[in-house]
């Protein structure tokens, strides 16, 4: 039970990124959020929602893992691995916020659904 809710957490996480990615990139929401210039937002604009589609298909792997219930275990497992890593390449390559953002939420979930909380 925790570990599905703290699944769904993770997963409503990366919706959010998405959105941010996505649709709030080239605004002063998102300037903030990913600490841009506007010039810089204007001209990275569709690499950012390329880089939104692929947070998307993080979110909906975890959706689909908590859809098939006790048989979703393994697509869970294999999807908060998927946020864990991406999560410690963006906080080596991008900034270390990342890794509290994206990779603590991932691995604790990823802790609880292993042992079945």
């Amino acid at each position: 039970m925790i570990g599905n809710i703290l699944v769904a957490l993770v997963a409503l996480i990366h919706a959010y990124i998405v959105y941010l990615e996505m649709v709030l990139w080239d605004t002063p929401r998102g300037h903030k959020a990913f600490n841009l210039t506007p010039e810089f937002a204007s001209a990275s604009k569709v690499l950012a929602a390329n880089q939104g589609l692929y947070n998307g298909f993080l979110a909906a792997g975890l959706i689909w893992g908590l859809y098939l219930g006790a048989a979703g275990f393994q697509v869970k497992l294999f999807f908060l691995s998927c946020v864990a890593i991406a999560g410690l390449y963006g906080a080596a390559t991008v900034g270390r916020k990342i890794l509290f953002i994206q990779t603590v939420p991932a691995a604790v979930a990823l802790i609880a659904v292993w042992l079945g909380w």
